[in-house]
């Protein structure tokens, strides 16, 4: 796994610019490499603003050559809100010419899979097939709690425990809704490029134990790693306890 490296930006607002720049730049690089490129989507306020900041930014994404993923949902009916898939829809994808049988968002709790296990599970079919013709995901954006969670995956769980399969169901969440289908320490890495966006001063002190060799039991994102880089993308409050 790769060695975590640090960008440290003024505000909230060059955070999300440049975090949407990594992902222009990644994207367009995967394309040149390979043909596609695939990426796994992070919500949260700055993950969101991410998207909404790509579509906003000339680039040359060949939209109908990347395959969309989601590191967790909230396991909620379709047209909940909360759901990340429909956050990132109204962000990006409804506005970029992506092709839908690329985009594969998480079963709904009102749709065919309405048990989150078996939802989990039809999850890890589709990634485990993308993973077996693509050998890795390209991108995978992460935001991070307070306590320093990613994805679904919180301090001293079951999830986070993982170490074998690469999707999982969350029924127990600390954090609303409870129940969650989430992606585990051992999906994100096999991406080759992780990149944790991360603002404010309430998640300094994780960002710092993270960067600091904290367990990942302890701080999961301490285990959010990428198998080419690992970028953490922080905004001046994220990073107040590292320049202290």
């Amino acid at each position: 796994m790769s060695e975590p490296r640090v960008e440290i930006h003024a505000d909230t607002e060059t955070l999300v610019t440049a975090a949407a720049a990594r992902f222009i730049e990644t994207v367009t690089a995967a394309q040149r490499e390979r043909g596609s490129a695939s990426v796994v989507l992070t919500g949260g306020g700055t993950g969101i603003a991410t998207l909404e900041q790509i579509r906003k930014v000339p680039n040359d994404i060949d939209w109908s050559r990347v395959e969309v993923f989601w590191g967790d949902e909230r396991f909620v009916p379709s047209g909940d809100p909360e759901r990340n898939e429909l956050q990132a829809r109204e962000a990006l994808l409804d506005h970029v010419p992506v092709d839908p049988a690329r985009v594969h968002p998480v079963a709904a709790s009102d749709g065919e899979y309405p048990d989150p296990v078996e939802a989990a599970a039809e999850y890890s079919a589709a990634v485990h097939a993308h993973l077996t013709e693509h050998g890795a995901f390209d991108l995978h954006l992460l935001g991070m709690g307070g306590e320093g969670h990613v994805n679904s995956l919180f301090p001293h769980t079951d999830a986070v425990r993982e170490e074998h399969e690469l999707v999982v169901a969350v029924t127990d969440s600390p954090k609303p809704p409870p129940v969650r289908v989430t992606l585990t320490l051992p999906a994100v890495h096999r991406a080759r490029h992780v990149v944790l966006i991360v603002a404010g001063e309430s998640k300094a002190a994780a960002v710092t134990a993270a960067l600091s060799g904290a367990s990942p039991l302890d701080v999961p994102s301490a285990g959010a790693k990428g198998s080419e880089s690992t970028t953490w993308l922080l905004d001046q409050g994220a990073a107040a306890d590292l320049q202290r």
